[in-house]
């Protein structure tokens, strides 16, 4: 997919790779303005019939708003794996597909609760290792903050620069 003479490169979604891939995804879809179609989706009329009693100013806006879904779909799709395709071909919108890839890999509650506890758990017990330069100590205690801010830990500054000295 090409943006004036720049090429796009689609991030792949693998199965450890959600967050940044989310990431990722959110700033390629903002860029092609298509990102409010994910997050808000839109409302098909709920039948043929009911299409044609529509204004032309409400079918020119359905029509760009179908225009913008299939692109975001082809936009998601080039990110995925034949596995995971499989998951959201059934999917009629951008915004089931990103919801279902989104309960697909972040999962329920619980397991929520379970990965901010390992995580939380790790942020613990990270030392600097003997071997170990203070940027690259520095890069792992952020790589574990970031992760535990994605999961919806409150982690404040403060406590990561204590981790750090």
């Amino acid at each position: 997919m090409a943006n004036g003479n720049a090429q796009v490169v689609i991030p792949k979604l693998t199965k450890d790779n959600y967050d940044n891939w989310c990431i990722q995804m959110r700033a390629l879809l903002g860029s092609q303005d298509v990102m409010d179609i994910v997050e808000d989706g839109y409302t098909e009329p709920a039948s043929k019939e009911a299409e044609g009693t529509m204004t032309e100013a409400q079918t020119t806006i359905l029509r760009a708003n179908r225009k913008k879904d299939c692109k975001t779909k082809s936009i998601i799709y080039q990110g995925l794996d034949e596995p995971t395709f499989e998951l959201i071909a059934s999917s009629k919108s951008s915004k089931e597909v990103w919801d279902t890839l989104h309960k697909t890999y972040k999962g329920a509650d619980k397991v929520k609760r379970i990965r901010l506890q390992t995580l939380r758990g790790e942020f613990e017990s990270l030392r600097m290792k003997s071997n170990e330069s203070i940027t690259e100590f520095y890069t792992r205690v952020m790589v574990v903050a970031n992760q535990l801010r994605r999961n919806g830990e409150n982690l404040e500054d403060m406590r990561i620069s204590e981790k750090i000295l």
